[in-house]
């Protein structure tokens, strides 16, 4: 094999990117992030990376038509918005916005977000999840999302709208999440229905 069809190899393995008039680089391994119902945390302790979260903004606000609809509420309810940058051994690898009905989270803080939420659900709540759906779309950040992700808006990012629900069928958390595609790959288990 030559140097040139090995090169060539491993740009299609994405071990190696080729850049325009200026060469070929390695490329940082990408982190599946398996659609599943699993916290952020969780996900990145078992891939062995240090999981990082930073609290942008948190409110109550009225439900939007949009965020009623998904959270199976009357529109103008109270909830709860969130958005945290998370991060993978110290870089920024997504941002996340949660919304959540306030009458089941009455008295979430911001302390409360700085680790799992789905650990908080559960232990100081009791609310289980047990169920979920999420829509993946590819996606440009705008300006703002990609200066937090330290990445340009010409960047590719997968946006992605997810839906949960606790063992009771209660929705429990509509969250939309942008994830820089440099650094995921989204993996998703096929089943026969």
């Amino acid at each position: 094999m030559t140097l040139r069809k090995a090169i060539d190899r491993l740009v299609l393995e994405s071990l190696l990117e080729r850049r325009h008039r200026r060469g070929t680089y390695t490329c940082r391994p990408r982190v599946r992030r398996h659609l599943t119902i699993s916290s952020f945390t969780e996900e990145m302790t078992r891939r062995g990376i240090e999981a990082g979260s930073r609290t942008l903004a948190m409110r109550r606000i009225r439900a939007t038509t949009e965020v009623a609809r998904r959270l199976r509420v009357p529109e103008g309810e109270s909830v709860i918005r969130f958005t945290r940058l998370r991060q993978g051994d110290g870089e920024p690898v997504a941002i996340e916005t949660s919304y959540v009905p306030a009458a089941l989270f009455r008295d979430l803080t911001e302390a409360d977000l700085d680790g799992s939420w789905y650990a908080v659900m559960a232990e100081k709540y009791g609310v289980d999840i047990s169920a979920g759906t999420a829509e993946v779309q590819p996606a440009l950040p705008d300006e703002r999302t990609a200066e937090l992700l330290g990445i340009t808006a010409a960047d590719p990012c997968f946006r992605i709208r997810t839906v949960v629900r606790d063992h009771r069928g209660r929705v429990v958390e509509y969250g939309e999440s942008v994830c820089r595609g440099d650094y995921y790959t989204i993996t998703v288990d096929l089943v026969p229905t």
